[in-house]
């Protein structure tokens, strides 16, 4: 029975500590600060693309020559819109490699030292690119690409080092509510950078990352003296413990087996509270767990569609509407209000059917007619951001339910008897499957858009959030096919 065995769930969230609020709090706002450094160099692609193309605006501004000629990287504002593509391009694909070996290394080091690493080091690579260049005049395209490169590696060791540690904290009762809750980590980030962007930038674009750089490097400290990875570090039994004792509570959502009831839990890493040491699994086993794989291959065309809307919404609004910079920076915002609120109820949903697969599924097919919809919105804002709120709603969401609350589910499968340090791992496989995918995305994007229009880059979203659903196709059927088993075993019974 589905709904009694979800409000069993919902109970145990209540018996939550201080130390899950306080990890919560720390692992949600540590990515959020990632998130708003990323946030950063989207929301100034307007005035960096000035910048870097000075001849334009010369007739205004009385400099000598020599200043215009440092500055001058590109002829014309096209070209620079494509190199800014570029960056996005590089800095996702280092990113996407990243993961892949963050993952594996968060299963096998310390997971505080490897976050709070990464957001101090990534502060540092932000400050360089952004702020002391532009205080030292000095401009180099592959000078930008290599700190962007590197950037991505150091951001990349945020995301499966916090959903790992989550993953560690809590079970799975509920999990789909908590991780679609906490996934709103990523947007809170992008709303705290559009903010803290647009309250400087007329000062000049590198003040922007001046401040989000301070206070990314001031929240890589507090994690390195504040963040508990897991509860055996305090002495509390571990999640595979506490799940030992509730069958039901362990049955995954993320599903290899055909028949429910065939169903054996066993993947605890305690055995009558007595903490076994475990072995990381190989990232080749890793890959070929159930769903893996094609959660990846969906996930990279949704997170294209996703993170196009975060690193060109703002620069899309400037110019296909002629609207201020800061003025479409805070209106971006309304996009990540839509991913919050679709990826809490949208977990919600999910754990309630306890699938996810048919969630997605719907969201996404919904996703489509809302791209339509965006891509013919007016020259309106309330209009604008109304449409871009029900975007972010279908496209975000998902993608926030896919990253976190699916990854966690994929990472604590009963398939792994042998070891429970697969959550970083599989995480890394996920997400940087969906940051390639992503990286292709954007150079693609800032290619279409200059050749054909805004109008066509629309059209090749909806082909990649069908594509999306054609990946998790199999994953929808078996889901559903369960679903209507167990009716019928319910109907039988009583």
């Amino acid at each position: 029975m589905a709904w009694p065995r979800f409000l069993q769930r919902g109970a145990l969230l209540t018996s939550f500590s201080h130390h899950h609020v306080a990890v919560f709090l720390l692992t949600f706002f540590s990515y959020s600060l990632l998130h708003a450094s990323r946030k950063t160099f989207s929301n100034v692609k307007v005035s960096i693309s000035k910048q870097w193309t000075p001849n334009a605006f010369n007739t205004s501004l009385d400099l000598p020559a020599e200043i215009w000629s440092s500055n001058h990287l590109f002829p014309s504002t096209e070209e620079a819109t494509l190199f800014l593509g570029t960056l996005d391009t590089v800095f996702l694909f280092s990113y996407a490699v990243g993961l892949f070996i963050s993952g594996i290394i968060g299963d096998r080091l310390n997971l505080r030292w490897v976050l709070s690493f990464g957001m101090c080091s990534s502060a540092f690579v932000v400050f360089v690119f952004g702020t002391l260049t532009e205080w030292l005049h000095f401009y180099n395209k592959w000078f930008y690409c290599g700190l962007w490169i590197v950037n991505g590696l150091l951001q990349s060791t945020g995301w499966p080092c916090v959903v790992a540690v989550m993953g560690n904290w809590f079970g799975k009762a509920g999990r789909g509510v908590v991780f679609g809750l906490w996934s709103a980590c990523a947007s809170v980030g992008n709303i705290l950078g559009a903010f803290l962007a647009s309250s400087v930038l007329q000062y000049g674009y590198e003040y922007a990352f001046l401040v989000t750089a301070s206070v990314q490097f001031a929240g890589g400290i507090v994690i390195f003296f504040g963040l508990l990875v897991s509860p055996e570090e305090i002495g509390l039994p571990s999640i595979g413990a506490e799940e030992s004792s509730e069958e039901d509570s362990q049955r995954p959502l993320i599903d290899g087996a055909e028949n429910e009831d065939d169903y054996e839990p066993n993947y605890s890493i305690q055995e009558d509270r007595a903490v076994v040491q475990v072995k990381a699994i190989s990232f080749h086993q890793a890959c070929c767990l159930p769903g893996v794989i094609l959660y990846s291959l969906a996930y990279a065309c949704l997170k294209l569609v996703n993170y196009s809307f975060f690193f060109w919404l703002p620069f899309y609004l400037s110019n296909n509407f002629g609207w201020k910079e800061a003025e479409a920076d805070k209106l971006s915002i309304w996009y990540d209000v839509g991913g919050i609120i679709g990826g809490t109820l949208q977990g919600f949903i999910s754990d309630v059917l306890q699938k996810r697969a048919p969630v997605l599924a719907l969201s996404l097919f919904l996703a489509v007619g809302s791209l339509v919809g965006y891509s013919r919105s007016p020259n309106n804002k309330s209009i604008n951001a109304l449409l871009m709120t029900i975007t972010g709603f279908f496209i975000g969401g998902p993608s926030n339910m896919v990253s976190s609350a699916i990854s966690a589910d994929l990472g604590r499968q009963e398939l792994i008897q042998g070891s429970s340090e697969a959550l970083a791992t599989v995480t890394g496989i996920v997400d940087g499957t969906g940051s390639i995918g992503a990286a292709v995305g954007q150079y693609l994007v800032s290619l279409i858009q200059d050749n054909l229009g805004w109008m066509w880059v629309f059209y090749f979203f909806i082909l990649m959030t069908s594509c999306t659903i054609l990946f998790i196709s199999p994953l929808i059927v078996r889901e559903i096919f369960s679903l209507v088993q167990r009716r019928q075993a319910h109907s039988l019974n009583e």
